[in-house]
């Protein structure tokens, strides 16, 4: 499986199937045509273009009605659920957080935001979403034993690179991918002490990629 950080939180799979995470970026800009897109949560720096990309769409119940309206086939799930969607299981995680839909009028609920684990081609990717740091994240690495972890890190909307040391601990994962900073001055951070600090104490590897940059991934979580 190949994966591509895109910018902010958004993410693309490629393998059998080929995924987009939270779409915040321009149509224009993606690198593939995506089979599937996953939504963590309503706010439009996640949801993004997922309308106009009208494609299989995986989200939690409100935002799934909400894009069904806009006539994307989009399939509702909830937290502590599973879907299968074309051969690929998205397994649907709490994630501390605030939900809204802001693009009508002043906005309305967007249920509950949430995070995945997403298992495609024996490989297992946790995207936390935005969320701060919880420890039943724990649960998460005994139930799904994800092989990548993608945490935000940016602070203030999120948790930040402390938060996400112990973060990265609880999930188990062998391999860590920060998200969800640089993208505007709020939350901006220099993550070189974050991956030192990680690689030293512990055996998880940390990547820290540059917008459109990939890792080719394996069911051991090796990112090459």
């Amino acid at each position: 499986m190949r994966l591509t950080w895109l910018g902010h939180a958004c993410f693309c799979l490629e393998g059998s199937q080929t995924i987009l995470i939270d779409p915040f970026i321009s149509k224009d800009s993606l690198p593939v045509e995506p089979d599937i897109v996953a939504v963590t949560h309503a706010h439009a720096d996640h949801l993004g273009i997922a309308a106009e990309l009208s494609k299989k769409t995986v989200a939690i119940n409100e935002v799934a009605k909400y894009l069904r309206t806009k006539g994307v086939p989009a399939e509702p799930m909830n937290i502590g659920g599973s879907i299968t969607v074309d051969g690929v299981r998205f397994t649907m995680t709490p994630a501390l957080h605030s939900s809204w839909l802001e693009d009508e009028g002043m906005g309305f609920y967007g249920g509950a935001a949430a995070g995945f684990v997403i298992a495609m081609d024996g490989t297992s990717v946790y995207h936390a979403g935005d969320t701060a740091l919880f420890s039943d994240m724990q649960l998460i690495r005994d139930l799904y034993r994800p092989d990548v972890a993608l945490l935000p890190v940016g602070g203030r909307f999120t948790m930040g690179p402390a938060e996400a040391m112990i973060a990265a601990r609880y999930t188990g994962a062998r391999l860590v991918i920060p998200m969800h900073y640089d993208t505007f001055p709020a939350i901006c951070q220099d993550l070189e002490n974050f991956k030192q600090t990680i690689e030293r104490t512990t055996a998880i590897r940390v990547r820290l990629l540059s917008p459109g940059e990939s890792v080719e991934l394996g069911p051991e979580g090796a990112g090459e």
